[in-house]
């Protein structure tokens, strides 16, 4: 048999799309987490206690305000891009 393993020096590899790949993954689950907290916060706040729904809604837009001045990217916080 012949050897097809290839061996590449650390550095030698263009790893651009592998970067472009990890931030969408990254962004996903960064405005997905704050999605999914919104709606249960609401939900939580609207079946399960006596809040009633705007009761719920004005948490739930609280957090998802916080959330989003929170988690927005910052000028120059995206490595390479």
């Amino acid at each position: 048999m012949t050897d097809h393993a290839v061996h590449d020096a650390p550095g030698d590899m263009d790893i651009h799309q592998q970067e472009a790949s990890f931030h969408v993954f990254v962004l996903l689950a960064k405005w997905g987490s704050l999605a999914v907290a919104t709606v249960v916060l609401l939900l939580v706040l609207w079946f399960c206690t006596s809040a009633g729904f705007f009761g719920a809604v004005v948490p739930a837009a609280i957090v998802a305000a916080l959330g989003i001045f929170f988690l927005r990217e910052k000028d120059g916080s995206a490595a390479g891009h």
